[in-house]
């Protein structure tokens, strides 16, 4: 049975912070569009108040959230748990794009570790709901550790080539949508 809440509660953002990856999932506003649902693992998500949330994110190889938030501002995070009592919860709100250098920056920066490499943009959300629910269905899984994948191949890359593949590959959605994009190369 679904429980819905207008803010997230102090034991909510406890159980929130104790997940190792959750899950973005945002849309264009044409109903012939791609729905995007990216997994995000690192220590990247943050609780910054009962209705604000924010990611820091990392160069991938699209970059469909900002786009569509671009367009329209709907989000929803979902994290479930793999290992202790079932659980799921979804996040809905109405999020934004803050890059480098835009008014914001500075003030959530600092709320991510140092030192990642191919950081592209933060994404803030207001969360307007949040629900919970059983995950009675989700299967049981150990966390083995974090995957350095991204972060090896952002450091053999360097800044001046992240610089060039972002404006290559994450400027555009797959529906032909612009995403805003912080550097140019």
């Amino acid at each position: 049975m679904a429980t819905f809440y207008d803010s997230i509660s102090p034991d909510l953002q406890e159980w929130i912070e104790q997940q190792h990856i959750f899950f973005v999932a945002s849309a264009p506003l044409n109903a012939e569009g791609h729905v995007n649902l990216s997994p995000k693992g690192l220590d990247c998500f943050r609780v910054l108040g009962t209705n604000r949330v924010a990611y820091l994110d990392l160069t991938g190889s699209g970059n469909e959230t900002s786009a569509h938030l671009a367009e329209n501002g709907r989000i929803t995070f979902m994290f479930c748990s793999f290992d202790r009592a079932p659980r799921i919860t979804r996040l809905f709100g109405r999020g934004e794009t803050i890059l480098p250098g835009d008014e914001g920056w500075d003030g959530l920066v600092g709320h991510f570790p140092a030192g990642y490499e191919g950081v592209r943009q933060i994404i803030s959300a207001e969360i307007y709901q949040a629900q919970t629910s059983c995950g009675f269905a989700v299967p049981f899984m150990q966390f083995a550790g974090e995957r350095e994948a991204l972060l090896n191949w952002a450091a053999s890359k360097g800044e001046t080539a992240i610089a060039h593949y972002q404006n290559e590959k994450n400027t555009v959605s797959l529906d032909g949508l612009t995403a805003p994009l912080a550097r140019e190369g």
